[in-house]
């Protein structure tokens, strides 16, 4: 009988409560609609994401460059639904399919916090007359970055969308113990959980916990934390083992492909960008970064004080008067209550904000401070302010009381146009200062001359960006691609050439290599074609450059600088003068090639290009953590000595000072 009552309950809000809620939801939602879609675009790194999809939909796999096992996006989940929708879209293009989803998602996210927020309250209004009003919700919309990021392709509005269901499912958890009297005396005489409580509704719940590092790799702090929740307050090992199979189904089994098919612990992001070290200096003036041209603190305070409000005007809270069925102890029905719930929120918020202040933050501003600010909001997201009616407090008190909380909120309102309509980073928003933080969608459309970067035809008008597809088509028989101090021109290496025997109609058949090497992988790599390797040097997609350690003082998020002579040393290209560019060394290709020999890059390297076999994969399994760990020395003498091998022989006689002496 509990698991056919396993549905949240319905409460009967008041006719205002119901109006003034789903008023607020539809203004919060067109509002953050249209200024998203006032500042539509797609970053580069949000084509990166495209240009694995188009792998998948070509047949070679999860992978950036066909033949090379990289995970470049950090967000499994985001990369899949990409996937599903470009291949349901069929002949859409698959720009417009990512801001679709991107934009869809995001405002879905906001309207489920609002509506999680809104049953929260719920039983504490029931009867009486009140407005819910948008509070959290707008001040999240109101910040230029939520609306930049709304867009972006990255995987912010599928985080969000995520956030909001588990706020909203925890919510609806929270309560399902003291619903009602009659469903609690229903629970008593048959001895099961009350509605929403129910064996499906918590295999969901554990579900969508679960999924969290499918989402993104820090979340598990969020899906693990509620997790544990539910297994506490959960009575009998059958309710438990039913959170552990659905929680943990889906990531373990994801987590074994990762390592038997990557040789991985972790997406290949974390290991470009070190996600265990720690900048917490760099983390502070990101943190300042995004707080200093919107006042933050501003809003903070008010909605902290509009907290404190309606915490010392309750009564006893609903889910304490109600007392929870039997079988229940005093830890279980402490966890599986509201106010643990709002907790755990704002905790893993402040969580969520630690973590990435100590990584060091982000070089796109305030991006990755989003979702901890969404979390902090999110149990203030709507407000209830109470139509005094002389029954709880006096009316004189009444009016008092919602005097207050409706100043409050006006002035939440007032900060949230100012904080809208603000210019962000200034001047400085496009120019990449000591701090390496710039406004991402400002900067890509002052430099694609686009008020809206949304295609890769766009980012065409990037600098070097046509220049690389004259330059590919003038080489035939291969090449590596290096940037050029001249934006019009890249520095070609060129490949071995073929046989000169070779018939006509080989040299046709003959599949020539292509490499360049950049750091705008996502508009290069979707302007190319999959046939092109196209690899960096911070280590997103070149597997070399991952394993290279992390610069101390490198700008963040590209603080690994992989010298572009590995790339000549490991690829089919001429190694010499005259074929090669004036500011690479001929020794340092030679040494590069010879550290490639080193046993255990040589296995890293084997992990991600030899091919798949049931073997490779098992291997891959059993040596993943060793892979995750392993650097490398990006000089290559250094990488010689590590390993070591011997240093070759130099081709030309060092210089000493002496004439040279001859025969």
């Amino acid at each position: 009988m509990g698991d056919r009552l396993a549905r949240p309950a319905v409460f009967p809000y008041d006719v205002s409560v119901r109006i003034s809620l789903w008023v607020s939801v539809l203004v919060v939602a067109g509002l953050f609609g249209w200024g998203a879609w006032q500042r539509r675009w797609i970053a580069d790194d949000g084509l990166i994401v495209l240009r694995t999809v188009r792998n998948l939909l070509a047949g070679n796999g999860p992978v950036f460059n066909a033949g090379e096992r990289i995970e470049a996006n950090t967000s499994t989940a985001w990369t899949y639904l990409v996937t599903l929708g470009a291949w349901l879209g069929g002949s859409v293009r698959m720009e417009y399919v990512v801001l679709a989803l991107a934009l869809g998602l995001s405002v879905i996210g906001v309207v489920l916090a609002m509506l999680g927020t809104g049953r929260l309250y719920a039983p504490s209004l029931q009867g009486r007359r009140a407005l819910l009003l948008p509070a959290g919700a707008l001040v999240y919309i109101a910040v230029p970055p939520a609306r930049d990021f709304a867009t972006s392709g990255l995987e912010n509005g599928l985080v969000l969308a995520y956030l909001g269901l588990l706020w909203w499912m925890l919510v609806c958890w929270s309560q399902a113990l003291r619903v009602a009297p009659a469903a609690q005396r229903r629970t008593a005489a048959t001895d099961t959980p009350s509605p929403g409580a129910g064996r499906y509704f918590e295999g969901a719940l554990a579900a969508v916990a679960g999924f969290s590092v499918l989402i993104r790799p820090e979340l598990a702090l969020i899906g693990g934390g509620a997790l544990v929740m539910m297994l506490i307050a959960a009575r009998g090992w059958r309710r438990r083992v039913l959170i552990l199979v659905a929680g943990g189904l889906l990531p373990v089994a994801y987590q074994i492909f990762r390592m038997g098919y990557y040789g991985l612990l972790v997406p290949g992001t974390a290991v470009a960008k070190d996600a265990s070290g720690s900048k917490w200096t760099q983390g502070l003036t990101y943190l300042t970064n995004f707080n200093q041209p919107y006042l933050l603190w501003v809003p903070v305070v008010l909605l902290a004080a509009l907290g404190l409000v309606l915490l010392t005007t309750r009564t006893r809270p609903w889910w304490v008067r109600h007392q929870a069925p039997r079988g229940y102890g005093w830890l279980a029905r402490t966890v599986q209550s509201p106010a643990a719930v709002v907790l755990f929120m704002l905790v893993s918020g402040l969580l969520q904000a630690i973590y990435w202040v100590r990584q060091g933050g982000d070089f796109m501003h305030g991006r990755v401070l989003l979702t901890p600010l969404f979390c902090l909001l999110m149990p203030l997201s709507v407000i209830p302010v109470v139509l005094p009616d002389g029954t709880k407090f006096t009316r004189e008190t009444g009016y008092l009381l919602a005097a207050a909380t409706s100043v409050l909120w006006a002035a939440v309102v007032g900060w949230s146009i100012w904080a809208a309509n603000s210019s962000g980073l200034g001047a400085d928003a496009t120019r990449v200062t000591y701090t390496g933080i710039v406004d991402e969608r400002r900067f890509y459309s002052q430099a694609t001359g686009h008020a809206h970067p949304l295609t890769a035809a766009d980012y065409l008008d990037y600098p070097r960006m046509r220049a690389v597809l004259t330059a590919i088509e003038n080489t035939p028989d291969g090449a590596l691609l290096l940037p050029s101090g001249n934006y019009d021109q890249w520095d070609v290496v060129p490949a071995y050439p073929p046989p000169p025997d070779l018939s006509p109609a080989a040299r046709r058949a003959l599949q020539t290599p292509h490499t360049v090497f950049f750091t705008n992988m996502g508009m290069l790599g979707m302007n190319v074609g999959l046939d092109v390797r196209v690899i960096d040097q911070i280590g997103l997609t070149n597997p070399l450059a991952m394993h290279t350690e992390r610069l101390t003082d490198g700008r963040i998020g590209h603080d690994k600088n992989l010298f572009p002579d590995w790339a000549v040393a490991e690829g089919p290209f001429l190694k010499v003068r005259p074929y090669i560019p004036a500011y690479l060394d001929e020794e340092w290709i030679a040494q590069a090639e010879a550290a490639l020999a080193c046993p255990a890059t040589d296995s890293m390297l084997n992990s991600v290009r030899g091919e798949m076999t049931p073997r490779r994969f098992l291997s891959n399994l059993v040596h993943a953590y060793e892979f995750t760990k392993y650097r490398i020395d990006r000089v290559p003498l250094y990488e010689l000595k590590r390993c070591g091998l011997p240093v070759p022989e130099p081709k030309t006689p060092p210089y000493t000072g002496m004439p040279a002496t001859g025969p």
